[in-house]
């Protein structure tokens, strides 16, 4: 069977950490382009080149933006991900070197050099991607698929904004670029990666049972479980890594609507919304799969293959 061909957005951090594990197992990665988002772009662009040290891959690192389109972000992610995004553990630096080519041109060229080909994979806010919109309006002609972490489609977020998700609400003006552009993309929301958390024994289990990916991933990851715990976040939420199996596998989809979903730009309360039209009022033409289930016992195996287990 062909591997999938994948091109990733990200922004490094814990999640994020553990789809490009299953990417690396699964698929064929083209590149990791990088934005700020989760910690800051240092962080991020470092934590990217250590999970290429660690899966031993030649895979390219391109830094990105470090700030949003348009306006400073509110919050970062580092009370959740720890300062450093990769839990404070304190590795040393990567071999790895990121590439001196910026993340939205990279976008650019390799969309170009392999038309059809890519499965566009954005983990983190959108910003490298609205970037190379803007430079090239017609990247959609270019990429195979476009698989969304992001948003939270019936208002339960997790900001300090209460409908928006971190990925779109910290750069809300480039989700709405991307939004528009793409005639039709896969959206996996924080609320289904809630809906398909694992039982925190699973995960022990898998992280016992596992090789160095998995020892990497059980060190970072305690600064976020610790924080699922004093929030009652029950379980074992994996929301980066949901978006990749849907990447991976589109058929591990069981349960999806089409949608019209745009992005709430100016509401006191709402900016960094995702607005599905639900009832199909607005007359738009749908632009969005919302994935709302998928197969957890696929799911999890492919968890389980990407640590090792």
């Amino acid at each position: 069977m062909t591997k999938p061909q994948l091109l990733i957005d990200t922004d490094p951090g814990v999640d994020d950490a553990l789809a490009i594990l299953m990417a690396h197992a699964h698929a064929n990665v083209a590149a990791l382009t990088v934005a700020a988002g989760n910690v800051g772009l240092a962080h991020t662009v470092r934590n990217a080149c250590r999970l290429v040290d660690v899966v031993k891959s030649a895979t390219p690192v391109f830094p990105g933006c470090a700030t949003p389109l348009v306006r400073m972000p509110e919050e970062d992610a580092a009370f959740v991900h720890g300062k450093d995004g990769f839990g404070d553990v304190g590795y040393p630096g990567p071999v790895t070197r990121p590439r001196d080519e910026h993340a939205a041109l990279a976008l650019l060229r390799l969309t170009r050099e392999r038309p059809g080909e890519l499965t566009l994979v954005a983990l983190g806010p959108l910003t490298n991607l609205a970037l190379a919109l803007r430079l090239d309006p017609t990247l959609p002609e270019r990429v195979k698929r476009l698989v969304i972490m992001g948003g939270a489609v019936t208002g339960h977020g997790n900001t300090g904004r209460v409908p928006a998700e971190f990925n779109i609400g910290f750069d809300p003006e480039a989700a709405q670029v991307v939004f528009e552009s793409f005639g039709m993309f896969d959206l996996v929301d924080w609320e289904a990666t809630v809906r398909h958390a694992f039982d925190d024994t699973l995960l022990d289990a898998w992280l016992a049972a596992g090789d160095a990916r998995a020892e990497l991933f059980g060190k970072i990851f305690q600064v976020a479980r610790a924080f699922n715990a004093r929030h009652e976040r029950r379980g074992f939420i994996a929301a980066d890594a949901l978006a990749m199996a849907v990447a991976l596998d589109p058929a591990i989809i069981t349960r999806a609507e089409t949608r019209h979903v745009a992005i709430e730009l100016d509401g006191r309360l709402t900016r960094g919304a995702t607005v599905v039209d639900w009832q199909r009022r607005l007359g738009h033409a749908p632009n969005a799969r919302i994935v709302l289930d998928v197969d957890s016992e696929r799911f999890g195996a492919m968890i389980a293959r990407a640590l090792g287990a």
